[in-house]
């Protein structure tokens, strides 16, 4: 088992908390069928977006010491097997997936759809991302590894992108058989730029190449806290993507046009939300300069609370975010936001992991590291919750860890840390492919 060199610049807390946050995937996934809870320890169903960020894990889990090789590699074939062998077809339930595509929610034990949730075009390119992540980096002459890289192919090239492309060039977000087709697409900046590439690059099933220009025609431009980037409110938007495309030095019409690229575009949309924090315009407790990161993320209750004679609107699940001429917030932070940021903003991201283990604790910071979101501005104990508890002169504290917000953490620290996974998806054809013909050139991209 080899152990790659930490990077000097990573504090031991940064270190602790990836490997925490690795094991969280280790554990918590069902080892029969490869299954990543949505959330833990509250039970619940499968997250598909979150079986692709496990899929991504276990192999930064060999390159840093955590895991075998053979463990994981065994995990990973498991998981893919069980993907490719799962039901596809029309029926409203017993099915997994349809025309490659995966449902969003499956029953952890079954594999089937979870009620009546969506076939997800972009819960499939995350689970996607995570198996060609794999294909790329199991790369041994040997039977399972082989086999990871076969089945791996399979899957990908049996998604018919092009079926998502019903109303305009764009793809559309969601299926359903009882519903069929739901009208909202897939435009301007967010966390579609892997779907669209993924799309684009199969060998079997792409999309059109005018699917790009329609997706990013409506991105929204301009300055948020003293930094011009292309806007999106939460910060997952700036953050998926960049797990397994490395954007350093490669561009498209749009950021050429620009004068930066995508990286750049995710680093000052980062320090505008940190300076959006240091502003507080609303008076939220804790935010500063260290205490920060909007995005989506659990929260305690749906309704009105009063804080200090202020009428306070909180939420439970959220897509918090703040950017130009969208701000969501109810004072509700997610650690992920920054820590999976660490990539972007290496001081910044890691001041505010320190911070968030020293100021908050085992209240914050557990076994598996960050609990999904906190809330210090609600403090009272007299509401009846829907996430969480409240700390008495501490505030609310998530119960749970979330799969597609714990994915990012471990694989952003360690992009920062080695490059591995982008270094990895440089070498997929599929994924190159996809860039060049959504009109990326330079930097890395082979001309």
């Amino acid at each position: 088992m080899r152990r790659r060199a930490a990077n000097p610049s990573v504090s031991p807390i940064v270190d602790e908390l990836q490997r925490r946050t690795f094991q969280w995937f280790w554990d918590t996934t069902n080892p029969v069928n490869g299954l990543v809870p949505d959330r833990w320890p509250t039970k619940s169903f499968s997250s598909v977006a979150a079986v692709g960020f496990g899929l991504t894990a276990y192999p930064i889990g060999v390159e840093r010491g955590w895991v075998t090789r053979e463990a994981a590699r065994d995990r990973v074939l498991t998981t893919l097997r069980f993907f490719w062998n799962a039901p596809q077809g029309t029926a409203a339930s017993g099915m997994t997936g349809y025309r490659g595509f995966f449902y969003h929610f499956l029953d952890m034990q079954t594999g089937h759809r979870f009620e009546r949730v969506e076939l997800s075009s972009i819960d499939t390119s995350l689970f996607m991302a995570g198996a060609l992540f794999c294909q790329s980096y199991f790369d041994r002459d040997d039977p399972a590894e082989r086999e990871i890289r076969e089945v791996a192919e399979k899957l990908y090239r049996r998604v018919e992108w092009d079926f998502y492309q019903v109303h305009s060039p764009a793809i559309t977000m969601a299926w359903t058989p009882e519903r069929g087709f739901e009208r909202a697409e897939y435009r301007a900046y967010n966390e579609a730029h892997l779907l669209y590439i993924l799309a684009l690059g199969s060998p079997t099933h792409p999309v059109t190449e005018a699917a790009w220009p329609e997706f990013m025609k409506t991105a929204q431009w301009g300055e948020f806290y003293g930094y011009e980037h292309a806007n999106f409110a939460p910060l997952f938007g700036h953050q998926y993507s960049h797990i397994w495309i490395d954007f350093r030095g490669i561009a498209d019409h749009y950021m050429r046009d620009k004068g930066i690229d995508y990286f750049e575009n995710s680093r000052r949309a980062t320090l505008s939300q940190r300076a959006y924090a240091i502003d507080n315009p609303n008076r939220f407790a804790g935010y500063g300069a260290d205490i920060w990161g909007l995005t989506a993320c659990d929260g305690p209750i749906d309704g009105t609370y009063e804080v200090d004679r202020r009428p306070i609107l909180f939420h439970t699940y959220h897509a918090r975010g703040a950017a130009r001429g969208e701000i969501r917030d109810d004072g509700t932070i997610a650690p992920t936001a920054a820590a999976s940021s660490i990539a972007f903003t290496p001081a910044e991201s890691t001041a505010a992991i320190e911070a968030m283990v020293r100021r908050y604790g085992d209240n914050l910071y557990k076994q598996y590291g960050f609990v999904d979101a906190f809330n210090e501005t609600l403090r009272g104990t007299d509401l009846k919750l829907q996430h969480g508890h409240v700390v008495p002169g501490a505030g609310w504290f998530d119960h749970d860890y979330l799969g597609i917000d714990q994915g990012p953490i471990v694989t952003m620290i360690e992009n920062h840390r080695t490059g591995l996974v982008w270094n990895v998806m440089r070498k997929n054809e599929h994924l190159v492919r996809g860039l060049k013909r959504a009109g990326f050139t330079d930097g890395w991209l082979p001309q």
